[in-house]
C-alpha cells in the first residue's frame, strides 16, 4: 500500500461537471492497493494516517494530527501510484491490485480512518475524476507499509 499524504486547506473531486466529494482543512490522500495488502496494512497505514504530525501548531511547527486539529479527508484510489515505470516507457502495474480486490480494501481503509474519528470522503473509484486541491505548506509525504 502506497499513501500520497498531502496536507490541504481544501479538495474536492469532480467526475464530468459534478462535485462528488470535498473537504476543507485536512488531508488528500492518493491510495495505491498492492496485490498483497491485507488487514495489517490497512489498520497500519490507518493508524499513521491519523496520527501523523505533520499540522501546524500555534508556534508554526509540525506537532498535530488530523484529530488534533479537527481535519477532514479526502481518500482517493489511485492504481497508477504503483505503476513501475523501470524499464520501456509505459508502466506496468502488475504490483497494483485489481479492481475487484482493491475496492473492498480502500473501503476498509477508509472505515478504519472513520473508526480513528476522522472524518473521510472518497472519491468515485475507478472512474476519471478531477481533483484540485490547495495544498498548505505545501507539505506532500509519501507513505508505504514497511
Amino acid at each position: 500500500m502506497i499513501v500520497i499524504y498531502q496536507r490541504v486547506n481544501r479538495a474536492e473531486v469532480r467526475v464530468g461537471e459534478e462535485i462528488t466529494s470535498a473537504i476543507g482543512r485536512g488531508a488528500l490522500l492518493l491510495v495505491g492497493i498492492k496485490r498483497d495488502d491485507d488487514s495489517e496494512v490497512l489498520r497500519w497505514m490507518a493508524k499513521k494516517v491519523a496520527g501523523l504530525r505533520v499540522h501546524d501548531d500555534q508556534d508554526g511547527k509540525l506537532n498535530l494530527s488530523l484529530e488534533e486539529i479537527g481535519g477532514e479527508v479526502l481518500a482517493v484510489s489511485q492504481f497508477t501510484l504503483l505503476g513501475d515505470c523501470r524499464r520501456g516507457k509505459r508502466p506496468s502495474f502488475t504490483r497494483a491490485a485489481p479492481p475487484d480486490i482493491a475496492e473492498p480494501l480502500f473501503i476498509r481503509f477508509v472505515e478504519l480512518l472513520k473508526e480513528e474519528g476522522i472524518p473521510v470522503q472518497i472519491g468515485a473509484f475507478g472512474e476519471h475524476m478531477q481533483v484540485e486541491l490547495v495544498n498548505d505548506g505545501p507539505v506532500t509525504l509519501m507513505l508505504e507499509y514497511p
